[in-house]
């Protein structure tokens, strides 16, 4: 791997452009109400040549839902009648939170803000999309899927700290919101299998995608007993000792025998890296060293098409929910390139992870074309779908676009800039958010 020349202020400047591309296909307030955020699940520009655009199958034999192309153009309805993604959403507030982290640091003046002075900050904007999800939700952030709201409840966290640096007051509704979700924690987390917390309310199921968050969550809000004890079933369960890396999940068989699901995901390493840095301790940053050092090794793919010169990326995982995850894992690969009580070789390694990620998630986006959509786009970015293939082979125009990759490249460029930032920094290293 290699190190990204590219300075601080630069990637500081792609992190903004990303979310200025995010916002402006995807973001609108749900059905023209005032005081709401809220994201489409798709975009889908204008064909250039006035053809049947082909479906976004960037997966050879996975065949795309014919829905993605009926979504083109219904902008007050799309909130309602498009498939509900919620924790696609979650993703877009800890999007919208790390920009806004980036504006506070600028001096939190409308000059600083990422979209321009006339238009409102990303904290702003996150919380617009809290009130947004609420709404969509039917009138409530608690749904079936213990990861879902795991990953809602780290980014209202967030959200409000950064509330808290900027010398405003926290959203009382946030709390609330955290109070009900940490109940909703609580539930899932049972001795059955041994530990661990459930994936979702048919309780059949336990996994990391549920675990790691909670543990995540468990540690930033004082219960670290409780976090420790989970991350430890996750080691005693769901870790690989031969790959380093940590399996999908387990469930109770017929004959009573825990059957453990072994596939492996880029994401499912993120937060329980993120946990392990969190509670800290020697026994946990060994953990959180060798965890790097397996994703180094295990999940990365040659850049450029193949090309062996052109050293490795992180490995993406498709489409769909898969669009996210290796995001995901960048968010919590730049909080280890930060953290200083890890040894020197596993912070080059995960800062080399995310820097050379986001540099190929850029170098291969492509401009919105003229034809494709009305002059406000103009100048906006789809990014592809994988950082090793560039976006005019996954998503050539006309094609849908789905929300979730577009994150995935906007949360690595971020990730890139927090890895830039803390380069720079002297003060010793604490918790991050």
């Amino acid at each position: 791997m290699t190190f990204s020349s590219t300075d601080l202020a630069t990637w500081q400047d792609r992190a903004d452009h990303a979310a200025r591309s995010v916002t402006g296909l995807f973001g609108r307030n749900l059905l023209l109400l005032p005081g709401t955020h809220l994201a489409a699940v798709v975009w889908q520009g204008r064909h250039p040549a006035g053809k049947d655009a082909p479906e976004a199958g960037q997966e050879p034999g996975r065949p795309r839902e014919r829905w993605l192309a009926a979504l083109r153009g219904a902008r007050p309805a799309a909130g309602l009648l498009s498939p509900w993604h919620y924790w696609w959403q979650a993703h877009y507030v800890d999007c919208l939170v790390d920009t806004g982290l980036r504006e506070l640091a600028g001096g939190a003046t409308p000059a600083a803000r990422f979209n321009g002075p006339d238009r409102p900050s990303a904290g702003h904007l996150a919380s617009r999309l809290v009130t947004g999800m609420r709404l969509r939700n039917a009138l409530t952030l608690v749904n079936s899927y213990y990861d879902d709201m795991a990953w809602l409840a780290l980014a209202s966290l967030r959200l409000d700290k950064l509330a808290e640096e900027a010398q405003r007051p926290g959203r009382r509704r946030n709390a609330r919101v955290r109070s009900a979700l940490a109940l909703q924690f609580d539930s899932a987390c049972t001795d059955d299998l041994g530990g661990g917390t459930f994936w979702s309310k048919k309780r059949d199921f336990k996994n990391t995608p549920a675990t790691a968050p909670v543990a995540l969550f468990y540690a930033r809000t004082g219960r670290r007993g409780m976090a420790q004890t989970l991350l430890d079933w996750l080691d005693a369960t769901l870790f690989d000792q031969d790959q380093g890396l940590y399996l999908d999940g387990a469930r109770l068989g017929p004959a009573g025998v825990v059957l453990v699901e072994r596939s492996l995901y880029t994401y499912n390493q993120g937060p329980v890296l993120g946990a392990l840095l969190e509670l800290g301790g020697d026994a946990n940053l060994a953990r959180a060293a060798a965890l790097v050092d397996s994703v180094q090794r295990l999940l990365t793919v040659p850049a450029g098409g193949g090309n062996a010169n052109a050293g490795t990326v992180l490995r993406c995982e498709g489409t769909g929910d898969g669009g996210l995850f290796t995001g995901i894992l960048c968010r919590y690969l730049a909080l280890a390139a930060a953290d200083r009580r890890l040894p020197g070789p596993a912070r080059a390694a995960a800062a080399a992870l995310v820097l050379d990620t986001a540099e190929a998630f850029w170098a291969g986006r492509r401009p919105v074309g003229a034809g494709e959509a009305k002059a406000p786009l103009a100048g906006r970015s789809i990014f592809s779908v994988h950082a090793c293939q560039p976006a005019d082979r996954t998503y050539p125009p006309g094609v849908p676009v789905e929300l979730a990759t577009q994150l995935q490249a906007w949360m690595t460029l971020e990730a890139a800039a927090t890895v830039m930032s803390a380069g720079r920094a002297t003060e010793q290293p604490g918790p991050a958010v």
